[in-house]
Protein backbone atom coordinates (compact mmCIF):
# COMPACT_ATOMS: atom_id res chain seq x y z
CA UNK A 1 0.00 0.00 0.00
CA UNK A 2 2.51 2.32 -1.09
CA UNK A 3 1.61 6.56 -1.29
CA UNK A 4 1.83 7.63 -4.74
CA UNK A 5 4.22 10.26 -3.34
CA UNK A 6 6.27 7.49 -1.95
CA UNK A 7 8.77 8.10 -5.24
CA UNK A 8 9.46 11.60 -5.02
CA UNK A 9 9.76 10.95 -1.31
CA UNK A 10 12.94 8.21 -2.26
CA UNK A 11 14.37 10.25 -4.72
CA UNK A 12 14.31 13.12 -1.93
CA UNK A 13 15.55 11.00 0.77
CA UNK A 14 18.39 9.58 -1.50
CA UNK A 15 19.53 13.41 -2.54
CA UNK A 16 19.87 14.61 0.99
CA UNK A 17 21.50 11.64 2.30
CA UNK A 18 23.66 11.48 -0.95
CA UNK A 19 24.61 15.46 0.26
CA UNK A 20 25.75 14.58 3.35
CA UNK A 21 28.53 12.60 1.53
CA UNK A 22 29.88 15.50 -0.09
CA UNK A 23 32.11 19.07 0.75
CA UNK A 24 32.20 19.54 4.57
CA UNK A 25 29.14 21.92 6.04
CA UNK A 26 30.47 24.90 7.09
CA UNK A 27 28.60 26.63 10.07
CA UNK A 28 28.88 30.19 10.70
CA UNK A 29 26.90 31.27 14.07
CA UNK A 30 23.02 30.60 13.82
CA UNK A 31 22.95 29.89 10.00
CA UNK A 32 19.20 31.08 8.93
CA UNK A 33 18.84 32.52 12.18
CA UNK A 34 15.11 33.08 12.87
CA UNK A 35 13.79 36.51 13.48
CA UNK A 36 13.62 36.03 17.18
CA UNK A 37 17.21 34.61 17.41
CA UNK A 38 16.51 31.45 18.41
CA UNK A 39 16.88 28.20 16.99
CA UNK A 40 14.14 26.71 15.11
CA UNK A 41 13.44 23.06 16.51
CA UNK A 42 11.73 20.18 14.87
CA UNK A 43 10.97 16.87 16.18
CA UNK A 44 10.54 13.03 14.80
CA UNK A 45 8.04 11.63 17.22
CA UNK A 46 5.54 13.50 18.99
CA UNK A 47 5.18 11.54 22.37
CA UNK A 48 6.69 8.89 24.87
CA UNK A 49 10.27 9.81 24.51
CA UNK A 50 10.03 12.34 21.89
CA UNK A 51 7.93 14.43 24.44
CA UNK A 52 10.19 14.14 26.77
CA UNK A 53 12.94 15.41 24.16
CA UNK A 54 10.50 18.27 23.23
CA UNK A 55 10.05 19.40 26.64
CA UNK A 56 14.02 19.16 27.65
CA UNK A 57 15.07 21.11 24.66
CA UNK A 58 12.52 23.58 24.59
CA UNK A 59 13.51 23.95 28.52
CA UNK A 60 16.46 26.45 26.87
CA UNK A 61 14.35 29.95 26.11
CA UNK A 62 16.73 29.56 22.81
CA UNK A 63 14.68 26.93 21.12
CA UNK A 64 11.04 27.11 19.49
CA UNK A 65 9.65 24.00 18.37
CA UNK A 66 8.54 24.62 14.36
CA UNK A 67 7.37 21.29 13.47
CA UNK A 68 6.97 18.05 14.50
CA UNK A 69 6.05 14.46 12.27
CA UNK A 70 4.56 11.53 13.65
CA UNK A 71 3.21 8.59 11.86
CA UNK A 72 0.27 8.54 14.95
CA UNK A 73 -1.99 10.98 14.52
CA UNK A 74 -3.62 10.01 18.28
CA UNK A 75 -0.58 10.91 19.82
CA UNK A 76 0.45 14.33 18.55
CA UNK A 77 -2.35 16.02 21.28
CA UNK A 78 0.32 16.94 24.17
CA UNK A 79 2.88 18.68 21.78
CA UNK A 80 -0.38 20.69 19.40
CA UNK A 81 -2.00 21.58 22.91
CA UNK A 82 1.24 23.03 24.79
CA UNK A 83 2.91 24.28 21.29
CA UNK A 84 -0.64 25.70 19.38
CA UNK A 85 1.08 26.85 16.16
CA UNK A 86 3.67 24.04 15.76
CA UNK A 87 3.59 22.70 12.23
CA UNK A 88 2.61 18.97 11.68
CA UNK A 89 3.21 16.03 9.36
CA UNK A 90 2.85 12.27 9.42
CA UNK A 91 5.81 11.72 6.74
CA UNK A 92 9.04 13.02 8.56
CA UNK A 93 10.47 13.01 4.59
CA UNK A 94 7.49 16.16 3.78
CA UNK A 95 8.74 17.79 7.30
CA UNK A 96 12.22 17.99 5.42
CA UNK A 97 11.29 19.07 2.87
CA UNK A 98 8.56 21.93 3.77
CA UNK A 99 10.47 22.88 6.74
CA UNK A 100 14.33 22.73 5.61
CA UNK A 101 14.69 25.77 5.33
CA UNK A 102 13.66 27.46 8.30
CA UNK A 103 14.88 24.63 10.84
CA UNK A 104 17.97 24.76 12.96
CA UNK A 105 17.97 21.62 14.61
CA UNK A 106 16.02 18.11 15.01
CA UNK A 107 15.80 15.07 17.58
CA UNK A 108 14.92 11.72 16.37
CA UNK A 109 13.26 10.29 18.96
CA UNK A 110 11.37 7.40 16.44
CA UNK A 111 11.26 3.67 17.53
CA UNK A 112 15.36 2.63 16.08
CA UNK A 113 15.08 1.30 12.85
CA UNK A 114 14.19 4.25 11.57
CA UNK A 115 17.10 6.71 14.00
CA UNK A 116 19.54 6.60 10.47
CA UNK A 117 17.37 7.28 8.08
CA UNK A 118 15.94 10.15 9.45
CA UNK A 119 19.44 11.89 11.21
CA UNK A 120 21.32 10.90 7.96
CA UNK A 121 18.95 13.21 5.93
CA UNK A 122 18.71 15.76 8.58
CA UNK A 123 22.46 16.08 8.79
CA UNK A 124 22.55 15.83 4.89
CA UNK A 125 20.65 19.31 5.13
CA UNK A 126 22.90 20.37 7.78
CA UNK A 127 20.64 20.05 10.35
CA UNK A 128 22.27 19.03 14.13
CA UNK A 129 21.19 16.48 15.60
CA UNK A 130 19.74 14.94 18.89
CA UNK A 131 19.31 11.09 18.49
CA UNK A 132 18.06 8.77 20.53
CA UNK A 133 19.70 5.63 21.79
CA UNK A 134 21.11 3.57 20.55
CA UNK A 135 22.49 5.76 17.74
CA UNK A 136 20.78 3.52 14.97
CA UNK A 137 19.59 0.00 14.24
CA UNK A 138 22.43 -1.66 12.47
CA UNK A 139 26.43 -1.09 12.82
CA UNK A 140 26.50 0.04 9.45
CA UNK A 141 24.15 2.97 9.48
CA UNK A 142 25.96 3.86 13.08
CA UNK A 143 29.04 3.89 11.24
CA UNK A 144 27.75 6.67 8.44
CA UNK A 145 26.07 8.44 10.74
CA UNK A 146 29.19 9.12 12.69
CA UNK A 147 30.97 9.51 9.15
CA UNK A 148 27.93 12.10 8.37
CA UNK A 149 28.14 14.32 11.39
CA UNK A 150 31.98 14.56 11.04
CA UNK A 151 31.86 16.03 7.50
CA UNK A 152 28.99 17.84 7.57
CA UNK A 153 30.74 19.59 10.37
CA UNK A 154 27.11 19.76 12.64
CA UNK A 155 26.54 19.17 16.14
CA UNK A 156 25.24 15.98 17.58
CA UNK A 157 24.72 14.18 20.91
CA UNK A 158 23.17 10.91 21.68
CA UNK A 159 20.24 10.67 23.86
CA UNK A 160 22.16 8.89 27.05
CA UNK A 161 21.56 11.33 29.40
CA UNK A 162 23.17 9.49 32.28
CA UNK A 163 26.38 10.32 31.15
CA UNK A 164 25.89 14.11 31.91
CA UNK A 165 24.68 13.33 34.76
CA UNK A 166 27.19 13.31 38.35
CA UNK A 167 26.45 10.03 39.26
CA UNK A 168 27.93 8.55 35.98
CA UNK A 169 30.52 11.31 35.69
CA UNK A 170 31.94 10.45 39.33
CA UNK A 171 32.36 6.73 38.38
CA UNK A 172 34.35 7.76 35.74
CA UNK A 173 36.86 10.22 37.58
CA UNK A 174 37.14 7.65 40.55
CA UNK A 175 38.42 5.43 37.79
CA UNK A 176 40.76 7.51 35.97
CA UNK A 177 41.97 9.06 39.27
CA UNK A 178 43.13 4.95 40.00
CA UNK A 179 41.01 4.87 43.04
CA UNK A 180 40.72 0.93 42.70
CA UNK A 181 44.15 0.34 40.45
CA UNK A 182 43.97 -1.01 37.03
CA UNK A 183 40.50 -2.42 35.65
CA UNK A 184 40.92 -6.13 34.88
CA UNK A 185 37.50 -6.46 34.36
CA UNK A 186 34.04 -5.19 34.08
CA UNK A 187 30.84 -7.23 34.78
CA UNK A 188 27.66 -5.13 33.24
CA UNK A 189 24.25 -5.78 33.64
CA UNK A 190 20.04 -4.80 33.28
CA UNK A 191 16.89 -6.86 34.48
CA UNK A 192 14.71 -5.65 31.89
CA UNK A 193 13.78 -8.43 29.22
CA UNK A 194 12.92 -6.59 25.84
CA UNK A 195 13.00 -10.07 23.94
CA UNK A 196 11.09 -12.70 23.26
CA UNK A 197 11.53 -16.26 22.78
CA UNK A 198 7.96 -16.98 20.76
CA UNK A 199 7.29 -16.69 16.79
CA UNK A 200 5.41 -13.97 15.89
CA UNK A 201 1.42 -15.04 15.49
CA UNK A 202 0.04 -16.03 12.23
CA UNK A 203 -3.01 -12.91 12.51
CA UNK A 204 -3.51 -10.26 10.84
CA UNK A 205 -5.44 -7.19 12.82
CA UNK A 206 -7.20 -4.10 11.47
CA UNK A 207 -4.96 -0.71 11.46
CA UNK A 208 -6.30 2.02 13.92
CA UNK A 209 -8.01 5.21 12.54
CA UNK A 210 -5.20 7.68 12.69
CA UNK A 211 -1.97 5.65 12.52
CA UNK A 212 0.12 5.03 8.78
CA UNK A 213 0.75 1.44 9.22
CA UNK A 214 3.07 1.87 6.02
CA UNK A 215 5.06 5.33 7.10
CA UNK A 216 5.36 3.51 10.89
CA UNK A 217 7.30 0.21 9.01
CA UNK A 218 9.56 2.67 7.44
CA UNK A 219 12.46 0.95 6.33
CA UNK A 220 11.03 -2.44 7.30
CA UNK A 221 9.53 -5.20 4.84
CA UNK A 222 5.61 -4.99 5.07
CA UNK A 223 3.60 -7.32 7.41
CA UNK A 224 0.20 -7.49 9.03
CA UNK A 225 -0.36 -4.60 11.80
CA UNK A 226 -0.80 -6.93 14.98
CA UNK A 227 -2.00 -5.09 18.02
CA UNK A 228 -0.42 -4.54 20.97
CA UNK A 229 2.73 -6.42 18.96
CA UNK A 230 4.86 -3.25 17.94
CA UNK A 231 3.12 -0.48 18.17
CA UNK A 232 3.72 1.72 20.62
CA UNK A 233 6.04 0.27 23.16
CA UNK A 234 6.95 -3.85 22.17
CA UNK A 235 8.53 -2.61 18.83
CA UNK A 236 11.73 -2.85 21.10
CA UNK A 237 11.41 -6.48 21.10
CA UNK A 238 11.44 -7.10 17.59
CA UNK A 239 14.64 -7.69 15.50
CA UNK A 240 13.25 -5.48 12.62
CA UNK A 241 12.35 -2.49 14.65
CA UNK A 242 14.29 -2.49 17.83
CA UNK A 243 17.65 -3.61 19.25
CA UNK A 244 16.07 -5.88 22.81
CA UNK A 245 17.51 -5.02 26.29
CA UNK A 246 20.78 -4.42 25.28
CA UNK A 247 20.27 -2.19 22.82
CA UNK A 248 17.61 -0.31 25.03
CA UNK A 249 19.75 -0.22 27.84
CA UNK A 250 23.22 -1.07 26.67
CA UNK A 251 23.94 2.37 25.54
CA UNK A 252 23.13 4.27 29.28
CA UNK A 253 24.83 1.13 30.98
CA UNK A 254 27.92 0.85 29.12
CA UNK A 255 28.96 3.92 28.63
CA UNK A 256 30.80 5.12 32.19
CA UNK A 257 33.14 2.30 31.89
CA UNK A 258 33.36 2.79 28.29
CA UNK A 259 34.37 6.12 28.51
CA UNK A 260 35.94 5.25 32.33
CA UNK A 261 38.74 2.89 30.27
CA UNK A 262 39.09 4.75 27.15
CA UNK A 263 37.99 1.95 25.06
CA UNK A 264 37.75 1.66 21.10
CA UNK A 265 36.02 -1.29 19.44
CA UNK A 266 36.20 -5.03 20.84
CA UNK A 267 38.10 -7.65 19.14
CA UNK A 268 35.83 -9.82 19.69
CA UNK A 269 31.90 -10.75 21.43
CA UNK A 270 30.75 -13.98 21.60
CA UNK A 271 26.95 -14.63 23.11
CA UNK A 272 26.59 -17.80 25.85
CA UNK A 273 22.72 -17.00 26.48
CA UNK A 274 19.92 -18.43 24.79
CA UNK A 275 19.78 -17.59 20.34
CA UNK A 276 17.54 -14.73 19.16
CA UNK A 277 14.80 -16.11 17.14
CA UNK A 278 13.63 -15.07 13.28
CA UNK A 279 11.54 -12.65 14.36
CA UNK A 280 12.62 -11.42 18.39
CA UNK A 281 15.29 -10.75 20.40
CA UNK A 282 16.66 -12.90 22.92
CA UNK A 283 16.26 -12.57 26.63
CA UNK A 284 18.44 -13.28 29.37
CA UNK A 285 21.78 -13.09 27.48
CA UNK A 286 25.43 -13.89 28.79
CA UNK A 287 27.28 -11.66 26.49
CA UNK A 288 31.03 -11.72 27.11
CA UNK A 289 33.48 -8.85 24.90
CA UNK A 290 37.06 -8.66 24.91
CA UNK A 291 38.72 -5.21 24.18
CA UNK A 292 42.00 -4.04 23.64
CA UNK A 293 43.55 -2.84 27.12
CA UNK A 294 44.28 0.64 27.97
CA UNK A 295 46.01 3.04 30.27
CA UNK A 296 43.37 2.18 32.65
CA UNK A 297 43.56 -1.29 32.26
CA UNK A 298 45.23 -3.85 34.46
CA UNK A 299 46.28 -6.18 30.88
CA UNK A 300 46.87 -6.07 27.33
CA UNK A 301 43.26 -6.52 26.68
CA UNK A 302 40.31 -6.52 29.02
CA UNK A 303 36.98 -8.40 29.54
CA UNK A 304 33.80 -7.34 29.91
CA UNK A 305 30.41 -9.49 30.38
CA UNK A 306 26.94 -8.34 29.84
CA UNK A 307 23.80 -9.97 31.67
CA UNK A 308 20.54 -9.47 31.27
CA UNK A 309 16.80 -10.69 32.63
CA UNK A 310 17.74 -13.70 34.68
CA UNK A 311 21.28 -13.68 34.13
CA UNK A 312 23.14 -12.12 36.83
CA UNK A 313 26.85 -12.00 37.83
CA UNK A 314 27.98 -14.88 39.47
CA UNK A 315 28.44 -14.93 43.15
CA UNK A 316 31.95 -14.51 43.62
CA UNK A 317 31.80 -11.00 41.74
CA UNK A 318 28.28 -9.96 43.49
CA UNK A 319 30.05 -11.14 46.98
CA UNK A 320 33.37 -8.61 45.86
CA UNK A 321 30.56 -5.68 46.64
CA UNK A 322 28.74 -6.72 50.01
CA UNK A 323 26.50 -9.24 48.16
CA UNK A 324 24.48 -6.47 47.08
CA UNK A 325 23.98 -6.34 43.31
CA UNK A 326 21.42 -3.85 42.09
CA UNK A 327 19.13 -4.50 39.30
CA UNK A 328 20.94 -2.47 36.85
CA UNK A 329 24.91 -1.64 36.67
CA UNK A 330 28.18 -2.32 36.63
CA UNK A 331 31.28 -3.61 38.68
CA UNK A 332 34.35 -2.76 37.71
CA UNK A 333 37.31 -5.21 39.15
CA UNK A 334 40.70 -3.41 39.75
CA UNK A 335 43.91 -4.35 41.21
CA UNK A 336 43.36 -1.94 44.08
CA UNK A 337 39.35 -2.14 45.05
CA UNK A 338 36.21 -2.55 43.60
CA UNK A 339 33.52 0.00 41.68
CA UNK A 340 30.00 -0.73 42.05
CA UNK A 341 28.13 1.60 39.33
CA UNK A 342 24.63 1.61 40.14
CA UNK A 343 22.62 3.01 37.17
CA UNK A 344 21.87 6.21 37.62
CA UNK A 345 22.88 6.44 41.60
CA UNK A 346 25.84 7.14 43.31
CA UNK A 347 28.57 4.83 42.90
CA UNK A 348 30.44 2.40 45.90
CA UNK A 349 33.84 1.70 46.66
CA UNK A 350 34.56 -1.88 47.71
CA UNK A 351 36.20 -3.40 49.97
CA UNK A 352 34.55 -0.70 52.13
CA UNK A 353 37.35 -0.41 55.43
CA UNK A 354 39.65 0.20 52.78
CA UNK A 355 37.75 3.43 51.24
CA UNK A 356 36.57 4.02 54.35
CA UNK A 357 36.48 8.04 54.59
CA UNK A 358 37.10 8.78 51.32
CA UNK A 359 35.81 11.73 49.55
CA UNK A 360 34.65 12.06 46.57
CA UNK A 361 35.82 14.77 43.98
CA UNK A 362 33.26 17.84 42.89
CA UNK A 363 32.16 18.13 39.80
CA UNK A 364 30.20 21.07 38.40
CA UNK A 365 26.35 20.14 37.22
CA UNK A 366 25.92 19.83 33.57
CA UNK A 367 22.80 19.32 31.10
CA UNK A 368 22.52 16.76 28.57
CA UNK A 369 19.63 19.07 26.74
CA UNK A 370 21.32 22.01 27.32
CA UNK A 371 24.54 21.39 26.41
CA UNK A 372 23.68 19.87 22.79
CA UNK A 373 21.49 23.70 22.49
CA UNK A 374 24.28 25.49 23.52
CA UNK A 375 27.30 23.66 21.37
CA UNK A 376 24.44 24.24 18.42
CA UNK A 377 24.16 28.26 19.38
CA UNK A 378 27.68 29.01 19.74
CA UNK A 379 29.63 26.44 17.14
CA UNK A 380 31.29 25.39 20.41
CA UNK A 381 31.87 21.60 20.83
CA UNK A 382 30.67 20.59 24.02
CA UNK A 383 28.42 17.89 24.05
CA UNK A 384 29.62 14.54 26.23
CA UNK A 385 27.31 11.56 23.57
CA UNK A 386 28.60 13.83 20.50
CA UNK A 387 28.87 11.15 17.66
CA UNK A 388 32.28 10.81 17.64
CA UNK A 389 32.19 9.29 21.19
CA UNK A 390 28.27 7.85 20.93
CA UNK A 391 29.20 6.26 17.77
CA UNK A 392 32.13 3.89 18.90
CA UNK A 393 29.65 2.95 22.09
CA UNK A 394 26.92 2.13 20.06
CA UNK A 395 28.91 -0.19 17.54
CA UNK A 396 30.34 -2.08 20.30
CA UNK A 397 26.20 -2.62 21.86
CA UNK A 398 25.51 -3.19 18.43
CA UNK A 399 27.51 -5.81 17.74
CA UNK A 400 26.80 -7.55 21.13
CA UNK A 401 23.01 -7.72 19.76
CA UNK A 402 24.12 -9.13 16.57
CA UNK A 403 26.22 -12.25 18.35
CA UNK A 404 22.68 -13.39 20.07
CA UNK A 405 22.02 -14.37 16.48
CA UNK A 406 24.95 -16.57 16.62
CA UNK A 407 24.86 -17.99 19.71
CA UNK A 408 28.06 -20.32 21.43
CA UNK A 409 30.37 -18.71 18.19
CA UNK A 410 32.73 -16.53 18.86
CA UNK A 411 33.26 -13.41 16.40
CA UNK A 412 36.05 -11.61 15.78
CA UNK A 413 35.84 -7.57 14.78
CA UNK A 414 37.81 -5.61 12.37
CA UNK A 415 36.27 -2.54 13.05
CA UNK A 416 38.54 -0.56 10.20
CA UNK A 417 37.05 -2.21 8.12
CA UNK A 418 33.72 -3.04 9.52
CA UNK A 419 33.85 -6.84 8.84
CA UNK A 420 33.30 -9.70 11.30
CA UNK A 421 36.02 -11.99 9.92
CA UNK A 422 35.72 -15.42 10.71
CA UNK A 423 31.84 -15.97 10.07
CA UNK A 424 30.47 -14.91 7.02
CA UNK A 425 26.87 -15.62 7.97
CA UNK A 426 27.06 -12.94 10.87
CA UNK A 427 29.07 -10.19 8.99
CA UNK A 428 26.04 -10.45 6.44
CA UNK A 429 23.98 -9.10 9.71
CA UNK A 430 26.49 -6.02 10.05
CA UNK A 431 23.92 -4.06 7.76
CA UNK A 432 20.17 -4.61 7.31
CA UNK A 433 17.65 -5.39 4.82
CA UNK A 434 15.94 -2.42 3.44
CA UNK A 435 12.26 -2.09 1.83
CA UNK A 436 12.74 -1.28 -2.18
CA UNK A 437 13.82 2.05 -2.29
CA UNK A 438 14.26 3.00 1.62
CA UNK A 439 17.81 2.47 1.55
CA UNK A 440 19.97 5.85 2.35
CA UNK A 441 22.64 6.47 0.01
CA UNK A 442 25.68 4.80 0.75
CA UNK A 443 24.33 1.62 1.99
CA UNK A 444 22.25 -0.10 -1.03
CA UNK A 445 22.18 -3.11 -2.23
Amino acid sequence: MEHTFLSTRRRFLRNSVGAALAAPYVTSGLRAVSPNGKLRHASFGASGMAWADIQSLTASEHVELAAVADVDARRLGEVKAAFPGVHVYADWRELLEHEGERIDTVNVSTPDHMHGPIALAAMGLGKHVYCQKPLAQNLAECRLMRETASKKGVMSQMGIQVSSMFTERLAVQLVRDGVIGKVKEVHTFSEKQWGDPAPRPQRSDPVPEGLDWDLWLGVATERPYLEGYYHPGAWRKRRDFGTGTLGDMGCHIFSGWFRALDLTAPRSVESFGPASNAGNWAIDSRIEYVFPGTAQTAEESVRVVWYDGAQRPPEETGALVGGRVPGQGSILIGTEGVLLAPHMETPKLYPEDKHQGFRFPRLEPRDHYLEFVESCRTGQAGPSAAFDYSGPLTEAVLLGCLSTLFAGQRLDWDAGRMEITNQEEANAQVRRVYRDGWAPEGLAG
